[in-house]
């Protein structure tokens, strides 16, 4: 829920500014659209899985959805479940007519109450090496969750970098962002308010310092209270 990124800024322009917003949006925007982007495919198969209704292979005792999808093309999907110890592990291989068979796209564990999960992702079938590692969590009786996806590309200038985003049972400021720019050793921290929209972002690379610098429901910049 990245809804304070559309904000009409238009009515005030003449006498505010927006820096702190617009720092913030503009980070909150290009990396949604690389997560969106650059995991497509099996974002798409993930979600088409819960059409359908898994099969009990006892061969291999385990389950398997196996199903075709769209994602800019049609592709065919396959995934297995397996109990282990303390979870699920689950396994999405995914083909292309004529271009790929069978890549294991992503493979993860889930608990059994489906409070967390870990997700690896390999990169593409052109080049199937680690790619993401994803990590999520949440608190029932709380109301906290949490996703964070981190660069795990072997020898990568940015393995190690990641983005995280959650939401807090917090009346003031319920939702945050983090993101890590490995490579340029920097955090960019984000956190606003889902309903009335203000928020407060900090990023000493951009800013010159560690403060958090905010801005209201209306988006302009404010001094934090």
């Amino acid at each position: 829920d990245f809804d304070f990124v559309n904000g009409d800024t238009s009515v005030y322009k003449s006498t505010m500014t927006y820096k702190n917003w617009g720092w913030a949006a503009t980070n909150v925007t290009v990396w949604n659209a690389v997560i969106t982007l650059t995991l497509a495919v099996p974002i798409a198969a993930f979600y088409e899985s819960f059409n359908h209704e898994g099969v009990y292979d006892p061969a291999t005792d385990s389950w398997v959805w196996s199903y075709n999808f769209n994602a800019g093309g049609i592709y065919l999907a396959e995934l297995h479940a397996s109990l282990v110890a303390g979870g699920v592990k689950w396994e999405m291989y995914i083909s292309k007519n004529n271009t790929y068979n069978d890549f294991l796209w992503y493979s993860g564990i889930t608990n059994l109450n489906n409070t967390a999960a870990t997700w690896e992702l390999n990169h593409k079938p052109e080049d199937p090496t680690p790619f993401v590692l994803i990590e999520w969590e949440r608190d029932i009786q709380n109301e906290n969750a949490n996703i964070k996806y981190t660069n795990v590309i072997p020898n990568g200038s940015e393995n190690g970098g990641y983005i995280t985003y959650g939401i807090e049972n917090d009346s003031i400021l319920d939702a945050f962002y983090q993101i890590y720019n490995k490579g340029q050793d920097n955090i960019t921290d984000i956190k606003w308010n889902r309903t009335t929209k203000n928020g407060q972002v900090r990023d000493e690379k951009h800013f010159g310092d560690f403060e958090w610098k905010c801005w209201d429901e209306n988006l302009m910049d404010i001094i934090c209270p």
